[in-house]
């Protein structure tokens, strides 16, 4: 696709609403509040809060800035700002090629329940066997992975414009509604448990929310605090969609009078407002239900079982909330895979020269027969196996630190030494400000680019791997 014909966002808010759709996924809603729970609360929340405007901001600055600059997608964008940097296009193509497959399939699993609650079955889904029921049939996972597979791929044949755009405009609103409700909701709920002492104790989701926010210094130590770091560091990956290809393949299609230091931004404004409404329109409601204990799970068993429990113990408006909730989990989990569809779609019609439907269509096959293999690994074809970071999973498990473990610390830390010693921090600030924009943080641009990034992504690496001990 040469520059000439590349279509481009239709403004500056379709492009911020497109990058944080992508932005807002799962790893927002299942894993961001798991990890402030874990991370004690407020103390997670200002590492976060600091990560995001220096770490992250660095990132999330080069990889649309490249995408821009370069007018390509990841899987050629590299080679053209550094020969000697082509093998990380490979890399950017093959992170989300990996992820898609997957994330489809947990969407389809985020659409059963949507159905599920909004038909009324909320109070069979609140039951403990019934999420392990239901991956582990034969069919049913199979049926809502094609098609919710199906919804993703449709959008992204239509286009930036058409598909991308208008999507983000119509979902994203409804979704931060959605969102704020609960938040409100979560908030005004309590309920009387009796202790192991025999006594009556009243949890309120304000009490909850403080939990939440209040930062917990009592047990911190130094090993502590830097797993903490690396929690907030690993979970910027998902927040802000960095090292995947997708802010390389929506940058290339940002106009050049677009100002991309207030995109980039309102891009971190959007994401980290969303993450934190997150936590506190969850673990509010668990803390109610559940307590502290009920706060510790993360992941598949705090989406499709403790939350449902706790729509349960709501009574009729449970119902109602986990209907909402369902649906705007899969509005999130719908913008964030048409992201990183669009990521391996647009590097084919790059690289090979596809028209977008053909690249579409190809690699939404290709991700079928995959996310198939995936479903399968929860009965055909099962098998546990221990991973380098000491967790143990099945075929998706394997497939999520490929892609999220090993490969995207891999990609981010090579963006950062051509960025910062090879094609010069000065590549990134010019694309910035080429319109005459304002760059205030410049200086730390550079700092973080050229030093802090690449210390704390290797520190990162060497964890996953397994090499790191904490």
């Amino acid at each position: 696709m040469t520059e000439n014909r590349r279509t481009s966002f239709g403004g500056t808010l379709g492009f911020v609403l497109a990058a944080a759709g992508s932005a807002v996924g799962l790893g927002n809603i299942w894993r961001f509040p798991s990890l402030a729970a874990k991370d004690g609360g407020g103390l997670f929340l200002l590492v976060y809060l600091i990560l995001t405007l220096t770490f992250g901001f660095a990132l999330l600055a080069s990889e649309v800035a490249i995408g821009r600059k370069t007018r390509q997608a990841p899987l050629t964008a590299y080679r053209s700002v550094h020969k000697g940097f082509g093998f990380l296009g490979p890399i950017a193509c093959l992170v989300p090629f990996l992820i898609l497959p997957y994330y489809c399939v947990i969407g389809g699993w985020v659409l059963k329940y949507a159905v599920g609650f909004i038909t009324g079955a909320g109070a069979a889904m609140a039951d403990k066997s019934y999420f392990t029921n239901f991956i582990t049939g034969q069919w049913e996972p199979l049926i809502y992975l094609v098609i919710f597979l199906v919804i993703t791929s449709f959008i992204v044949t239509r286009g930036v414009n058409k598909g991308i755009e208008a999507m983000s405009k119509i979902i994203m609103p409804i979704l931060i509604v959605i969102v704020i409700g609960i938040v409100v909701f979560s908030l005004t709920i309590s309920h009387d448990s009796v202790n192991e002492a025999g006594e009556t104790v009243t949890r309120t989701g304000v009490d909850g929310l403080l939990v939440y926010l209040i930062p917990d210094f009592k047990n911190v130590t130094l090993s502590s605090l830097v797993i903490t770091i690396l929690d907030a560091m690993g979970q910027l990956f998902y927040s802000i969609s960095v090292a995947m290809g997708i802010m390389v393949a929506y940058g290339s299609y940002v106009r050049d009078g677009a100002n991309l230091v207030k995109s980039v931004n309102r891009i971190e404004i959007f994401d980290t407002a969303v993450a934190i409404l997150a936590g506190a329109m969850i673990i509010p409601a668990v803390y109610v239900f559940q307590g502290a204990e009920g706060m510790r799970a993360a992941g598949p068993s705090l989406m499709f079982v403790s939350l449902p429990s706790v729509f349960l113990k709501m009574g009729f408006a449970g119902n109602i909330i986990g209907a909402l909730f369902f649906i705007m989990v899969l509005f999130a989990a719908v913008t964030s895979s048409v992201s990183i569809l669009e990521a391996v779609t647009s590097s084919f019609m790059d690289g090979f020269k596809l028209t977008r439907k053909s690249a579409a269509l190809t690699e939404s096959v290709i991700a079928l027969i995959l996310g198939i293999i995936v479903c399968l690994g929860y009965n055909k074809l099962y098998f546990e196996v221990t991973l380098p970071n000491g967790t143990t999973g099945q075929i998706l498990d394997v497939m999520d630190y490929a892609s999220n473990q090993i490969l995207m610390p891999i990609l981010a830390i090579g963006t950062c030494i051509l960025i910062g010693w090879f094609a010069k921090p000065k590549y990134v600030i010019d694309e910035m400000t080429k319109n005459g924009e304002h760059f205030g943080r410049k200086t730390l641009y550079t700092i973080m680019v050229k030093y802090a990034a690449p210390v704390l992504l290797i520190v990162l690496f060497i964890q996953a791997i397994g090499v790191l001990k904490l």
